[in-house]
């Protein structure tokens, strides 16, 4: 059995330095996809090597696709083409991923064999309903378990048709899903979103040299065409670089510079966010990196301020905000967040779990149905059950940063499906952490 993980997090210090992040997981798991997909060679630097991209990458092995790596974020990946992917001998493991799993099936369907796609329990009990319907309404054949959860049972050999989906949730999963199945029906499918989600797979398609077509909130693909291997360089993620903003800016004394962190305008909504609370954030440097902006972020401690959070942001960070919490813990007067249910259906209910924990550490936090109401206070130290959520894990050990006493943060082995190192790197910025592997 794999052991317990935990962190012991020593209260106060400051985080100095300068620190590169690994990189973006939704780019990582995209660009294994996509490489395998495409004819001839593709080649990947800066690629993160956590559980989840590897999943994604130990699915396409098992289904044919050749790679070389990862070695320090380095990938080669022959590619075999849209349509010569081979039937795996057995059901594909997602892990914790609900991307790799929510995408796979949308690559998965235009497939001429049957295919079965697995998780861990976390990722067993995640709707995927939202992905099946429309995929069904396109032609395809999956199977669920109870209420939609995994598995997924995949019937090939069905002829897809394009549809004109008006997505009822903003949601980048689906949206990506819809359009790399697409990919392999008759004629144009598109995907209309009510809010902004991220990009990632319109701008990568594009640089596989597959035409999609924007026109405000509608994305549409046609059918038949070819991904050409192209060479990606895969930015910092926004997302687990939010740990370290967050940290410095609740952290008295803090400066520290986070490098060529991807600023993709579909995922800034935590800067954003953080600037209306006050935080001083500095964008250094900006530049392009495989048609992604990128820029190097210096952050230094500042006093927070409690803000009600526009909606509009909320698709644009919907992962940052369990680390967006510990700031509004941290600020004077009251942070509201609404419009974000999602929340409720991430590795954990990311809005009570939070609550539970804020509350564990001295600090008014009161659930809604679709967000949550933080009080602005002082930290005490405490004893946290992260529920095998990697985000609450690095949220909780940053939040040590301003505690008055140690925070101990229990089941944090999840914390390698997004950030591998993490507890090292923060420990070389000033993090007073020790990871305790127990039985």
């Amino acid at each position: 059995m794999s052991k317990n993980v935990d962190y012991i997090v020593q209260p106060g210090g400051k985080l100095t330095g300068r620190v590169r992040v690994p990189g973006d997981k939704s780019i990582s798991h995209r660009s294994v996809m996509l490489g395998a997909l495409a004819e001839g060679t593709t080649r990947v630097t800066g690629l993160l090597e956590g559980e989840d991209v590897l999943s994604t990458l130990g699915a396409f092995r098992a289904l044919g696709a050749r790679a070389e790596g990862p070695d320090h974020g380095k990938l080669v990946i022959h590619g075999v083409g849209l349509h010569g992917l081979k039937a795996p001998k057995q059901a594909l493991d997602m892990g914790n991923s609900g991307t790799a799993m929510r995408l796979m099936a949308g690559i998965l369907v235009g497939q001429a064999f049957d295919s079965e796609l697995i998780g861990d329990e976390s990722l067993s009990k995640r709707p995927m309903k939202r992905v099946s319907d429309p995929l069904g309404a396109m032609g395809a054949a999956i199977a669920t378990a109870e209420g939609g959860r995994p598995p997924l049972r995949i019937a090939g050999g069905r002829k897809l048709h394009g549809i004109d989906y008006q997505m009822p949730v903003a949601s980048a999963q689906v949206k990506s899903c819809l359009l790399l199945a697409g990919l392999y029906a008759e004629g144009e499918t598109s995907v209309t979103e009510p809010a902004p989600t991220r990009d990632h797979t319109e701008r990568m398609l594009r640089g596989f040299g597959y035409a999609v077509k924007t026109q405000g909130a509608r994305v549409s693909v046609q059918g038949g065409g070819r991904l050409k291997a192209c060479d990606i360089d895969v930015p910092a993620d926004v997302s687990s670089a939010t740990f370290f903003l967050v940290g410095a800016s609740i952290a008295p004394d803090s400066d520290i510079v986070l490098e060529h962190v991807g600023i993709n305008p579909t995922r800034i909504g935590v800067i954003n966010i953080l600037k209306l609370m006050g935080a001083n954030l500095e964008l250094l440097n900006p530049r392009e990196a495989g048609g992604e902006p990128v820029t190097d972020i210096r952050v230094r401690a500042t006093n927070l301020r409690g803000i009600r959070i526009p909606e509009d942001q909320v698709p644009l960070a919907i992962d940052e905000f369990p680390a967006l919490f510990i700031a509004a813990a941290c600020a004077q007067g009251e942070t509201v967040l609404t419009g974000a249910h999602e929340l409720r259906v991430k590795e954990s209910d990311r809005i009570a779990v939070m609550a539970q924990g804020l509350k564990h550490l001295g600090i008014d936090a009161r659930e809604t149905p679709d967000g949550i109401v933080i009080q602005g206070g002082r930290l005490q130290g405490g004893e946290i059950d992260s529920h095998g959520d990697h985000r609450i894990a690095m949220s909780f050990a940053m939040a040590a940063l301003a505690a008055s006493g140690p925070v101990t943060v229990r089941d944090c082995k999840n914390v390698d499906t997004s950030f591998p190192g993490f507890a090292e790197l923060a420990a070389h910025v000033g993090l007073a952490v020790k990871v305790q592997r127990g039985k």
